[in-house]
Formats: structure tokens, C-alpha cells, sequence
């Protein structure tokens, strides 16, 4: 017995190379979140079907598209703290279940009210979903590559967002929109025994739980591989968090620069990028091009995106992670003025449109992933979670800004300029998380 002894787990999963199950993490974190992607994007398929079979009107829908946003700003918040108490798995297998069921049950709604308040309880278990996952898959990859895997996790997001159009179209001809609805809760549901059988708890939160050392080896060596002795004790080298609830550590002299820095970053980003997403198709329509090639002009925003997340990832790696955030953020900037000051006819106005979508969904998947390692593993949920939340608040202020601005009148190029405004913020706040990183690292 090697009674006494001590492995760091931190140190045991940044020395080794991926292994086959830590693959698998990221693809089965990789599903989980292309069905999130499917779920919160469903409704925008679906809206004309609805209003249809309803007879109401657009902005008495308005109300049904609303719904799930506020959900998932407020669920994010809400599973934070839990799971730090309770671990990661079990909160992300409770958000899964959760969203899927509602999501099936939403199917079955006849009244705006009822779908209402559907997705809304929805949103709360999608809010919930995409934290757990950043943090548990955040806790078992080396550090080394952190950034590029959860980038690549994200990209899962999109698509779903993207494959949810093409099975929407599929089944509403023939099952309608309830069929969709269902199906979309479906999926996530018929994966959950997979999930609840094949991802482990995160062994970091074991360490910092103090579970028996016997679980916490056997779950290090199914995971990460590598000689784990048994009888050895475990530890993490990363800064004692004194304080039992997770929101007044976040809040503490220690961490307060971090934490609000994360959250004006978060909210700028997802002001900028819900509002340009939600209204560029109507301000390029408006501007005289057809509905058909303002969307696929608009489409080349979430392609851009994609490819700046992983590139955006793949950097941060190698480069200060704040800088390279930063930079995106500037870059989004700068080709927002260039959308502004051109015209929708001109050859390079898509091209312009595929940069900022690169730049600032590349920045904001990035800032996802830096998130995690600005926190210790005690408040880490919490503290990813509680940024997530707090930035929904600026993807609903975004969409309904929009909406504002051009009803009161406000030309395409004063919406769009404006935009450069937030994401110049974002990347200032960013920066200034460096600041907040060296007074926790002093105090610590």
C-alpha cells in the first residue's frame, strides 16, 4: 500500500496524451450539445406553421419566441451552484431529461400560453445544459488543448441549429409542427441512458468532495488511463477557495474583477451577435435584395462562426488566451464598419459578413472555453454557468433592441454601426480580466 502518497490529478491529466475515452467525452459532450443546438433553435422553423394553424399574429408569437431565451438565462444561473454541491454529471443528466420531456411535451400545446409556458420551462433545462458540459469536459482534457476541444465541442451547437431546418422540413409535411416538437424531445431523451452510462463524474469534483480515494482512482484510470496506485491519496494543485457558497466567492475581492469582467464580455458578445443573427435577413430584404439571398447571406455569419471558433480555440492554446479573444473581438469591430459603410449590392458585403460572423462568434466561443480556468473546481460550475446567464440577458437585449431601432426608423447602416460599439467593449473587458487572473493568483 502506498499509504501517504500523493497524485495530483491536474498534473496526471495534463502529462498524458487523450485517451480513447476522452475522445469519446468529447464526442458524447459534442452530442449533448447539438441537441441543445437543435432545441433552442427549433421554434424559428416553426413559427410559420404555428401562427398558421392559430390564426395570430407575428408579434403575438412573439411571446412563444421570447419564452425559451429567458428559460435559458435563468437556468444557467439556477445550475451553477448545484452543481458544484451535487457534481457535474448529475446536474447535466437532470438538464438533458429535463429539456427533453418538456420539449415533448410542448408538442402537445394548444394555446399560445400553454407553449408559452412549455418553452419556457424548456429553456430552463437547455440554460442548464451547456455549462455542465463546458465545465465537465473542461476538467478532463489537458490543459494544453483545453481550448481548441471545447471549441470543437461547440462547434456542436451549430450543428444542430443547422440540422433541426432540414428535419424540420422533413417532418412538418407530414406530422406537422407538433411532429417536430416531439422529435426534437425525442432524440435527447432516447440518448439519455447512453449519456447516464458512459460519462463519468467529474474527478476533479470528486477530489475537491472529498469522495473515497478508492472511487476517485478507479474513475482516473477508466478515463484517463495511466498507473494509479491503489491505497493513494489525491489532491489538485490549483487555490483553496474558503467560503461554502459558490455566488459570494465569485463576488469576493479575489475574484470579483473576473467574474464581472466575464460577464460584460459575455453580454456585448451576445448583444452583437443576436441582434445582427435575429434582424440582418430584414435589414438586407428592406435594403432591396430577395428574402432568398438575404438568408443566405446571414447563413455565411454562423459558417464564418464556425470556423472562427475552432481557429479562434487552436490559438488561444498557443497564445495568451486574452489577447486572442481580444483581437477577435476587435475584428468583429472593425468588419462591422465595413457591413455599415458598404452596400448590401456590393461583391464584397458577403465577405464582410462571413469575417464578423468569424471574428465575433469565433471570440465568443473562445471566451466559453477560457471561462473554465479562471476558476478553481470548488466554484468553476458556478462561475461558467453564472457568465453564460448573466450574457443571455444581452442576446435577449439584442434581439429586442433590434426590433426597436427599426421601428423607430433607424436605416440599416446607423443599426449595424452601432454594433461596433459593444464588441469594442467586449474586447476591452476581456483585457481586463488579465488584471482580475493576478489578484486572484496573488491572494491565492
Amino acid at each position: 500500500m502506498n499509504i501517504g502518497q500523493m497524485l495530483d490529478v491536474r498534473a496526471h491529466i495534463n502529462s498524458r496524451k487523450m485517451s480513447g475515452y476522452q475522445w469519446l467525452l468529447l464526442c458524447l459532450c459534442f452530442l449533448i450539445v447539438a441537441t441543445d443546438g437543435m432545441d433552442v433553435a427549433i421554434m424559428g422553423f416553426l413559427a410559420p406553421a404555428i401562427t398558421k394553424e392559430w390564426g395570430i399574429s407575428r408579434a403575438a408569437f412573439g411571446l412563444v419566441m421570447s419564452a425559451a431565451p429567458i428559460g435559458l438565462a435563468i437556468g444557467a444561473i439556477l445550475v451553477g451552484p448545484l452543481s458544484d454541491r451535487f457534481g457535474r454529471k448529475k446536474l447535466l443528466m437532470v438538464s438533458v431529461a429535463w429539456f427533453g420531456t418538456f420539449s415533448v411535451l410542448s408538442g402537445f400545446a394548444n394555446d399560445v400560453a400553454t407553449l408559452s409556458a412549455l418553452r419556457f420551462v424548456t429553456g430552463l433545462g437547455l440554460g442548464a445544459a451547456m455549462p455542465n458540459t463546458t465545465t465537465l469536459l473542461s476538467e478532463y482534457v489537458p490543459e494544453r488543448s483545453r481550448s481548441a476541444l471545447i471549441a470543437i465541442m461547440f462547434t456542436g451547437f451549430n450543428l444542430g441549429s443547422a440540422l433541426v431546418g432540414f428535419g424540420a422540413a422533413a417532418i412538418l409535411p407530414d406530422y406537422g409542427w407538433r411532429g417536430v416538437l416531439i422529435a426534437g424531445g425525442v432524440i435527447p431523451l432516447a440518448c439519455l441512458p447512453l449519456y447516464l452510462i458512459l460519462i463519468p463524474e467529474s474527478v476533479r469534483f470528486l477530489v475537491v468532495r472529498k469522495f473515497p480515494a478508492e472511487r476517485i482512482g478507479r474513475t482516473l484510470r477508466r478515463v484517463v488511463g495511466g498507473a494509479v496506485p491503489d491505497g493513494i491519496q489525491f489532491t489538485i494543485s490549483e487555490p483553496q477557495v474558503t467560503g461554502s457558497q459558490p455566488g459570494k466567492v465569485l463576488l469576493s475581492s479575489a475574484y470579483r474583477s473576473t467574474t464581472l469582467s466575464l460577464w460584460g464580455t459575455y453580454f456585448m458578445g451576445l448583444l452583437v451577435i443576436y441582434l445582427l443573427s435575429g434582424w440582418l435577413p430584414t435589414m438586407i430584404k428592406d435594403a432591396g435584395l430577395p428574402i432568398e439571398r438575404a438568408a443566405n447571406i446571414t447563413a455565411l455569419f454562423q459558417l464564418g462562426g464556425t470556423v472562427g471558433a475552432l481557429l479562434v480555440g487552436y490559438f488561444m492554446d498557443r497564445v495568451a488566451p486574452t489577447k486572442v479573444i481580444s483581437a477577435a473581438y476587435m475584428g468583429g469591430a472593425v468588419f462591422i464598419l465595413f457591413l455599415a459603410s458598404g452596400s448590401v449590392e456590393s461583391t464584397m458585403f458577403a465577405a464582410f459578413v462571413l469575417c464578423a460572423g468569424f471574428c465575433m462568434s469565433g471570440a465568443q466561443t473562445g471566451l466559453n472555453a477560457y471561462a473554465p480556468q479562471c476558476y478553481p473546481t470548488a466554484v468553476r460550475a458556478t462561475g461558467v454557468s453564472w457568465m453564460q446567464g448573466m450574457g443571455r440577458f444581452g442576446s435577449i437585449f439584442g434581439s429586442f433592441a433590434g426590433g426597436v431601432l427599426l421601428s423607430m426608423g433607424w436605416g440599416f447602416s446607423a443599426v449595424i454601426a452601432i454594433l461596433a460599439g459593444p464588441a469594442t467593449l467586449a474586447a476591452i473587458f476581456i483585457i481586463m480580466n488579465k488584471y482580475g487572473q493576478r489578484s486572484a493568483a496573488a491572494r491565492a
